[in-house]
């Protein structure tokens, strides 16, 4: 596993695994332990996810000391605002039953994603939490939190993958200081990308899968992957990418399947902001 280090100074693997669409706990909490005893140590997990505590129960019950692992987990829009975000950054440690979480996110760019943060940072501060940031902000908004912010977002975490690269996304992010890292690494299985011809062919020259390649490719970006399953074999093979490096030309071959856009979640259709806006997580 190689880590990097964000910019406060608090180190993070550069691959996690991710319990997106995992709210079954026994599940989660299989997934999790299979991922830990494999070598995961960051655990991506939100509150609209449904399974923080599963994940925390997981942590706890795992064996491996909690200063070696790094759990995120992320606030809904129904949340933001200042005093709500204060609510909800206690009920996630809560529901996670953790004593302090690694890194909480804002999950998406709507709402009152101001006063939010100003919680985030009071958080941050207060020592709840050792990292703060958000995920889904374009450029623009990622360039207005840290505009007006005394802490800018240690991450910001955006679906990346061969079919939509986010080249303005990563400029920006480097050029603020801030990491980027990768929900949907895979593009949900779009694109036939476990059995894409670029993909499998770069692969068989390392004797690795599609969905390795994938993986190494985005690392070797500086990108942070998250990538996820519930069958064991998956994500022992999704962890097996550390033995080997993308020549220029693979990752050239890769750049070239970019298509600029999203097929997942369009984050600037106003029916999806609507969406995003409404979508209630609890009463």
């Amino acid at each position: 596993m190689e880590y990097t280090v964000l910019n406060n100074g608090v180190k993070i693997p550069m691959e996690g695994f991710g319990v997106f669409q995992v709210p079954d706990a026994d599940e989660c909490k299989q997934a999790v332990r299979t991922a830990l005893q494999t070598g995961y140590r960051l655990i991506d997990t939100a509150a609209a996810y449904f399974n923080e505590g599963a994940v925390g129960e997981a942590v706890r019950q795992s064996g491996v000391p909690r200063d070696e692992i790094f759990v995120t987990t992320k606030l809904w829009v129904q949340d933001f605002g200042y005093e709500k975000a204060k609510k909800a950054i206690d009920t996630c440690l809560t529901n996670l039953n953790l004593d302090y979480a690694d890194m909480i996110l804002l999950h998406q760019a709507f709402g009152d994603y101001y006063g939010a943060y100003r919680a985030l940072e009071e958080a941050y501060q207060a020592g709840k939490v050792r990292a703060i940031g958000v995920s889904n902000f374009y450029p623009a908004r990622l360039v207005d939190i840290c505009m007006n912010f005394a802490t800018v977002p240690a991450v910001n975490q955006i679906e990346c993958h061969p079919f939509f690269q986010r080249n303005e996304d990563l400029r920006v992010a480097k050029e603020y200081g801030v990491h980027v890292e990768a929900w949907g690494p895979f593009a949900e299985g779009g694109h036939g990308i476990f059995t894409h011809p670029v993909l499998t062919a770069i692969g068989k020259k390392y004797g690795k899968t599609a969905a390795q390649v994938v993986l190494r490719w985005n690392v070797q970006r500086g990108v942070i992957v998250l990538p996820k399953s519930v069958h064991a074999g998956r994500i022992v093979q999704n962890y097996d990418i550390w033995d080997f490096a993308l020549r220029e030309d693979d990752m050239a071959q890769i750049k070239a399947l970019d298509l600029g856009k999203t097929e997942i979640i369009d984050h600037f259709s106003p029916a999806i902001a609507k969406m995003l806006n409404t979508h209630k997580i609890h009463d």
